[in-house]
């Protein structure tokens, strides 16, 4: 058969497709349905831990491309709780002395010590309760990408003396101030009197939302001497952020931090490290781990859809070959192989398919668009998801369908024209 003929061919089952699935509307809805349900798991997945993978890969690399984190426990994935499986569990809190002592190597080019906590904050009649703060060592800006607009950063000398000064984010300014101006007006933070003196906006994707530290939710930042001194903040247990100088070797930074920190704790050679340092690339695979494993979950939801719409597909195509016996069998009396009956329908079972994931498709790119216009998270779907989508839908067809199809490959012409 030549090349203009297989073409055709293709043509005429497309049409029989579309045919037969105007003829039978409800069940045809039901088939495209199923498939369609499958298709959109696989798409809107596949759009979120895209997005999701992209913006914590943003949140990583405005923090700089060599900066990493010191602190007490590193980042495990399925540990129990015990001592055994967790044995960061008996790692003894990072210090301040620590940050002091490591801000001393040469190659370094800032360490930011931090703390988390939470106060009730008012302004006149306005009150918040439980609002989330960070407390910071001057350095932060250096370590932490944002924009303080309006306002300033508070200075060393500020937090050495512990000034009641105070930044707070949009959130927080909208909820207390309305459309006043925040800088330099005094809030009461747990029944002590803050000055503001700068909004800050951070640059937060979805891991800064994650922890809670996202532009969405009323935050504040204030000096780390500043929260130890009037807020009852305990910061004997800091994490660091270590940003290396520019010419600096990262890895060799880290060498030398991970040799200080030893050297201070008396750690033999032999002797694990008793604290964790946590570079960009380890966040980020900690973070595929976490969403690879909820997308197979996807999946597997993804494949009841298909299955669903797969038994759908074998039903319909079956009534077909029913009500078209004696088609088939004029077919097979004008000289139509078994090859050809076969592709035919086999044709008909994937048209329906490829339908039911275009509609998927359609609602699953549509829906990642609209999350992606009203969040902060990037969410599209990539390349991949879609060829997988169609894909998986062109397999549920030529799976399901080929039992009706052999059913009528195997018809025998006399007796398929005597059907009635």
């Amino acid at each position: 058969m030549r090349l203009r003929d297989r073409i055709a061919f293709l043509v005429d089952g497309v049409v029989m497709a579309i045919d037969a699935l105007t003829a039978n509307r409800v069940r045809a809805v039901l088939t495209i349905s199923g498939v369609a349900v499958g298709v959109f798991v696989v798409v809107i997945m596949a759009a979120a831990v895209h997005g999701v993978n992209e913006s914590v890969k943003q949140d990583v690399e405005s923090l700089g491309p060599q900066t990493f984190a010191l602190q007490r426990r590193g980042i495990t994935l399925g540990c129990d709780g015990t001592d055994e499986k967790c044995p960061d569990r008996k790692n003894p809190p990072v210090l301040l002395s620590e940050a002091r002592a490591i801000r001393e190597i040469p190659e370094v080019a800032a360490v930011t010590a931090l703390a988390v906590g939470s106060a009730n904050m008012k302004f006149h009649d306005r009150a918040l309760e439980n609002v989330g703060y960070e407390a910071y060592s001057p350095q932060w800006m250096e370590t932490d990408a944002g924009d303080i607009v309006p306002g300033r950063n508070f200075t060393a000398a500020e937090e050495a003396g512990g000034a009641r000064v105070i930044l707070i984010n949009d959130s927080l300014a909208n909820a207390l101030f309305t459309r006043e101006s925040a800088i330099g007006k005094q809030i009461m933070v747990s029944g002590q009197p803050f000055t503001v003196i700068g909004v800050y906006e951070p640059k937060a994707g979805f891991l800064l939302q994650l922890q809670g530290r996202g532009n969405d939710k009323p935050r504040a930042i204030i000096p780390l001497e500043t929260a130890r001194r009037y807020l009852g903040l305990d910061i004997k247990q800091v994490w660091l952020r270590v940003k290396p100088r520019e010419d600096a070797d990262g890895i060799v930074v880290m060498d030398e931090v991970t040799a200080t920190m030893r050297g201070r704790r008396g750690l033999r050679p032999a002797v694990r490290s008793n604290f964790a340092i946590i570079t960009q690339d380890r966040l980020l695979d900690t973070f595929n781990q976490f969403f690879g494993a909820i997308f197979s979950v996807g999946i597997g939801l993804s494949a009841v859809g298909l299955l669903v719409g797969g038994v759908g597909v074998v039903a319909i195509m079956m009534i077909s070959v029913t009500e078209r016996t004696r088609e088939i069998g004029v077919r097979k009396a004008l000289g139509a192989t078994r090859g050809l009956i076969l592709w035919q329908f086999l044709i008909e079972a994937v048209t329906v398919t490829t339908i039911g994931a275009g509609v998927g498709l359609l609602i699953g790119v549509a829906l990642a668009a609209l999350v992606k216009a009203t969040t902060s998270l990037p969410a599209s779907v990539p390349a991949s998801g879609i060829i997988s989508a169609l894909l998986a839908s062109a397999l549920t067809g030529i799976v399901f369908g080929i039992v009706p199809a052999f059913r009528a490959a195997r018809l025998d012409p006399v007796e398929a024209l005597r059907y009635e």
